[in-house]
This record gives structure tokens, sequence and C-alpha cells, in this order.
């Protein structure tokens, strides 16, 4: 079955109330599920008792204070008793279609990663899991009234033990780690499932905290251009279409036709922009600067 691991915020306010529902959905998708809560933050401990969930109460951290994935990953395979594992952002909602999931992609093999494409849904309010149709609810809600984000915003993995055990220290919470994931998932050969046609992730919209520095949607801040470095650049990113399988709606898997293998340069925002046309802008100021002085269109510096 499958061990989930996350790390959260401070269960405060919006956030905790989001944090705990989100659990809450993960816990309830199966009577064998485990969950892993890292982490230290205020109130952990008690919602991990209230839940019945393991926590694990210390993280490994950037001299920022931001919390690394790496110790995540290889603490939460070192202690599981489950063969699958599953990261998710401490805000993400998970139904049945998610656990259909699972048990299609367990059957087809026995290594795989799992994605899909979020639905950003506002939840103002904690969720009543005794209720039978809470799922179905959540799920029409997210479809009709959520945003559907592109191919590039991955929160969910879902992997066979074994993987990701030499990961770089990625920060959570910042861009361009996620991207890798399936850049390293592909560069082992293991097969990468698209399941948008069949799973619904419901991420509950919050905001970000000053001290990120991050902008939804710019990854540009000071901690996801540490992450691109520490991933080796643009060229070890990949997103959700760059997968080799997709999880149709019947349920069945099948080969992506139309799986997108070059590097992901575009749709990055401004640092992506930044390093590919920056070089090119360099050479044709070079190649044009002959001509440039005799016709007196070069610069002139400032005496």
């Amino acid at each position: 079955m499958i061990t989930f691991f996350t790390t959260a915020k401070a269960f405060k306010g919006h956030d905790g109330m989001i944090q705990r529902n989100a659990l809450a959905s993960w816990k309830v998708l199966h009577p064998d599920v485990e969950v892993i809560l890292f982490g230290d933050d205020e109130g952990a401990r008690e919602v991990c008792a209230e839940l019945g969930l393991w926590h694990e109460p210390h993280v490994e951290r950037h001299e920022s204070g931001t919390k690394c994935l790496n110790y995540m990953f290889a603490r939460a395979q070192q202690i599981s008793r489950h063969p699958y594992f599953c990261f998710a952002n401490c805000d993400i909602l998970l139904m049945q279609d998610f656990w259909k999931a699972f048990e299609a992609a367990r059957a087809w093999k026995r290594q795989f990663l799992l994605v899909a494409q979020r639905w950003d849904t506002d939840i103002a309010q904690p969720i009543d899991f005794s209720d039978p149709g809470w799922a179905s609810a959540l799920r029409r809600l997210a479809v009709s009234s959520g945003h559907q984000q592109d191919e590039f915003w991955i929160d969910v993995f879902l992997f066979g033990r074994g993987l990701y055990l030499d990961m770089p220290a990625l920060m959570v919470g910042h861009c361009y780690w996620d991207n890798w994931m399936i850049w390293k998932a592909l560069k082992e050969k293991t097969p990468v499932i698209d399941g948008t046609p069949f799973i619904v992730p419901a991420p509950q919209n919050h905001g970000y905290s000053e001290a990120s520095r991050r902008v939804k949607g710019v990854p540009n801040d000071p901690m996801s251009l540490v992450n691109l470095e520490r991933i080796g650049g643009l060229e070890n990113i990949r997103h959700i279409k760059s997968a080799t399988h997709v999880l149709g709606q019947s349920g069945r898997i099948y080969w992506s036709a139309r799986r997108y293998t070059r590097p992901v340069l575009q749709k990055m925002g401004q640092i992506a922009v930044y390093k590919v046309w920056l070089p090119v802008w360099h050479f044709v100021l070079g190649a044009t600067r002959p001509l440039r002085s005799v016709l007196g269109l070069r610069s002139k510096k400032s005496v």
C-alpha cells in the first residue's frame, strides 16, 4: 500500500484548516494508509495525535531556514513498511480516483511515477469526512469552480521504493524541484504516468508568506534560483506532458503519442527568458558592433 509523507506550516488559521483537511483526506483513502508528517511546526504534534498520523519532528533545512526535501524522501523510505510512497503538498485534497489510479498503475508496472495536473479550489471550511458524499461534492466543486493549472504545476508524486534516494538538497515551497522530479524519473528509465484525465487533485487556495518572497507563477525568487542551481539548470526540468504514458478516463494506461521530450525552457517565467535570450543578445551585439560603429549607433559611455 501507500505511505504518504509531507511537511506543513504552522497549524493556525486558514492554513491550519486546509492542512487538516488534506491530511484527513489521505487518511480515509484506505484502512492501511500510512501518513508521515515531518517538522516541528506549531500544532503538528497535536494534529498527528488527533488524526492518527506518524510524526517525525526532525527536518533538515537550508541556511535560510527553509526545509529541504532530500532528508524527507530518504527518511520516509527508511522507516515505512509500505512499498509505495506519495509526497504531496500539505494543502492537497485527494479522493478515491487517486486510489483507483494507484491500483491501476500498480497492476501495470512495479515501478512508476504517477503525477497529474492540479485543480486549485477555494475551500473555506473544514470538510466533514463522515459525510459519504464529501468526495463527489468536492470533485464537482473543483471541476466547476476551480482552476486547472498547466503541466508545470506538480504537487503530487506517487512512486515505488528506491526512487529519489539521491535527491539534491532541494527546498520545498519553491520552484523547479517538482519539474526535476519528472526529469529524474525519466533519466532512470522509470515510466512516468500522466493521470490528468483520471485524477482531480484539489489544492486548497492559499497565499504565500512574505518571508518566502514568492509570487504565484513567478519562479525567480532567491530560493527557487538556489533550487535551479542545485538541479543543474533548466536542462534538467520536465513537465507533466513529458510523461511516457497516460492514464485515460477509462482507467487504462497507454503510451503517450504526444509526449513532449525536449528540454522545457518556455513558460518558466522571467528567469528562463533571461537564461535563453541573454547569450543570443550578446552574440548579436558583438556581430553588429563594427556596422553600428560606422553608422554611429553604438552606445556612448557617460563622461
